[in-house]
C-alpha cells in the first residue's frame, strides 16, 4: 500500500460577545427564541442605511492577535464578499480581504495566516416545506482565524481548535460554545504520496464538535486514500462537502469558490482607518490575563501539579479562581497539590451528588475553612475518606472542621496501644493471611490494613497501620 501525506489547514469562526452587532446598535443575541427580534434597518440592509464598525469588537480581535504573537495591522479596511444566501441580507457579507486585523502568529507551534473579521449571516429553517429566515444572528460580529496547511492529523486539528477556545474564553472575547454555534470550525484537507505537494483540496464545511472535526477528517482521508488506491485519484475534486452526523461521512455539497468568485471589493459605505489611532497597543497587551500556556508552565513547573489539574482548572475557571485564593495563602507546596485533587475529584463530585453549583460550593466554603479541614489530613487526624465525609457534612454545617470531626468521630486515633490491639485483633481473624504475608506474599498487607481500617471504624490511620504491621512482621 502506498503511503499518503494529509496536510491540513482550519479556518475557524467564534461570535465575539459583545453588547451589540457588529455595524449596528442591536443586541447581540444570536440565540434568541424569537425569530427577528434584534433587527433594525441596519442589519436588514435597508435602503439608505450605513453601517458603523463596533469599536469593541475590533479590540477583541486585536486581543486574540496579541496573545498568538501576530502582527497587527495599522491601516485596515472592510470589504463586501458578494454571494447570495437568504439568510444574508445585503446580498453581499461584510468582511476583510486584503487587509486583516492580524496576519502571522502561532498557537501550539501551528503557523497563523490571519484573523479577520466579519459579521455573521442570518439562520435559515426549513419546515413544513417552508424556508424560513430569522435574522436574529444577521450581523453578529464574527472572528474568523485562519492557520496555515500545517496540520497533518485530526489530532493536530483537535488540539488547536480546543487551545483557541480555551485562549477565546481566557481573553473573554467568546463564549465559544461549539454546541450553540457560538464557534465553528471548517476544515481543508488534501492527501498527497508526495510530502512535499498538495493535493486537490477539499473543504469541510460548519463542524460543530471536536469528536466531529476528527471523525470528519479521518473519514476524509480514508475515502481519499482509497480513491488513490484505486487509481481514481481524478475523482477527487475542489469542493465543499458536509458532515453526516447519521450517517457518519461526508457528503458533496458544491463546487469549491475561489476569492476571485466573490468579487471583493473595499466597502464604500465604511471608512479606512488606521489601529493607532484607536488603540494602544501596548495598553491592550499589558491587560491581557494569564494566557493557557502559560499558566499550564506555572502549574507544572512552579507547583509541581500533574498536567492533568492544570488542564482542569482552564477548563473551570470559577474552581480556579478558588484554587488560586488558596495556593496564595498556603507557602506549603505539598499542601497546594492536595487541595487541588481534592478540588478537581471531590468539589466535582459534590456538584453531582448535592445537586450544587461550584459557585454554591465556594459560598458555603470559604477557602481559609477548606485549608483547615486539609491541615487536619496532613497532621494525621483525618483519613481521606473522613476528608471526603466532612466535606459533604460541611455543606450544611457552618462548623468548623476539627469540632465537626471529634463530634462525628472522624478523629483519627494516635495512641499506638489502641491501634496495636486493633491489629492484634485483625491478625486473630485473619490467621492463613497473615501467615502468607510473613512468608513473602507482601500484597496481603494492603488486606491487612484494609482489615484494620474496617475494625477501626475508619479512625486508624492507614499509614501508622501499615508501620505497625510491618514491625510486627
Amino acid at each position: 500500500m502506498a503511503t499518503y501525506y494529509p496536510t491540513i489547514g482550519l479556518e475557524i469562526h467564534a461570535e465575539l460577545n459583545t453588547a451589540s452587532k457588529m455595524f449596528c446598535g442591536c443586541k447581540n443575541d444570536a440565540h434568541e427564541t424569537v425569530p427577528n427580534t434584534n433587527v433594525c434597518p441596519v442589519c436588514l440592509a435597508h435602503p439608505g442605511t450605513l453601517p458603523v464598525p463596533n469599536k469593541e469588537a475590533i479590540k477583541k480581535v486585536i486581543q486574540v492577535g496579541l496573545a498568538v504573537d501576530g502582527e497587527i495591522a495599522d491601516f485596515t479596511e472592510f470589504d463586501r464578499k458578494n454571494y447570495f444566501y437568504p439568510d444574508i441580507p445585503k446580498g453581499y457579507q461584510i468582511s476583510q480581504y486584503k487587509y486583516p486585523l492580524v496576519q502571522h502568529g502561532s498557537l501550539l507551534g501551528f503557523d497563523i495566516t490571519r484573523i479577520h473579521l466579519e459579521e455573521d449571516t442570518g439562520t435559515s429553517i426549513h419546515q413544513e416545506g417552508k424556508s424560513l429566515v430569522d435574522y436574529n444572528r444577521a450581523g453578529v460580529p464574527l472572528m474568523e482565524l485562519v492557520t496555515e496547511p500545517v496540520l497533518h492529523s485530526a489530532d493536530d486539528a483537535m488540539r488547536f481548535a480546543k487551545e483557541l477556545r480555551l485562549l477565546l474564553r481566557e481573553l473573554d472575547v467568546s463564549n465559544a460554545d461549539m454546541e450553540l454555534g457560538n464557534m465553528r470550525v471548517e476544515v481543508n484537507i488534501s492527501i498527497s504520496p508526495d510530502k512535499d505537494k498538495l493535493g486537490t483540496k477539499v473543504e469541510i464545511k460548519n463542524l460543530n464538535s471536536f469528536s466531529v472535526v476528527g471523525k470528519a477528517i479521518d473519514y476524509e482521508i480514508a475515502r481519499m486514500t482509497k480513491l488513490h488506491d484505486e487509481g481514481r485519484a481524478n475523482e477527487i475534486v475542489q469542493e465543499t462537502r458536509g458532515w453526516s452526523d447519521e450517517n457518519q461521512n461526508t457528503f458533496s455539497q458544491r463546487t469549491k469558490e475561489n476569492s476571485d468568485d466573490y468579487r471583493y471589493f473595499p466597502d464604500p459605505d465604511i471608512p479606512k482607518f488606521y489601529i493607532s489611532e484607536l488603540f494602544n497597543l501596548d495598553e491592550i497587551k499589558a491587560g491581557l490575563p494569564e494566557l493557557p500556556w502559560k499558566l499550564r508552565a506555572r502549574y507544572e513547573v512552579d507547583l509541581k501539579l500533574n498536567p492533568e489539574i492544570g488542564e482542569f482548572f482552564l477548563a473551570e475557571p470559577v474552581l480556579r479562581k478558588y484554587f488560586e485564593a488558596g495556593a496564595e495563602l498556603e507557602p506549603d507546596l505539598e499542601m497546594i497539590k492536595l487541595m487541588a485533587n481534592y478540588i478537581k475529584s471531590d468539589f466535582v463530585g459534590l456538584s453531582l451528588s448535592q445537586s450544587m453549583t461550584h459557585e454554591d460550593i465556594i459560598k458555603q466554603l470559604p477557602v481559609v475553612r477548606f485549608l483547615n479541614l486539609l491541615k487536619l489530613y496532613r497532621a494525621g487526624s483525618l483519613s481521606s475518606r473522613g476528608v471526603k465525609d466532612l466535606l459533604v457534612v460541611m455543606m450544611n454545617d457552618d462548623r468548623e472542621p476539627d469540632v465537626l470531626a471529634k463530634e462525628l468521630g472522624y478523629i483519627q486515633v494516635q495512641d499506638e496501644s489502641a491501634l496495636n490491639a486493633i491489629i492484634d485483633t485483625v491478625i486473630a481473624e485473619n490467621v492463613a493471611q497473615w501467615e502468607d504475608y510473613k512468608n513473602g506474599k507482601d500484597a496481603l498487607l494492603q488486606f491487612m490494613i484494609g482489615m484494620a481500617m474496617k475494625a477501626s471504624k475508619g479512625s486508624g490511620n492507614p499509614a501508622k497501620f501499615k508501620e505497625l504491621f510491618e514491625a510486627k512482621k
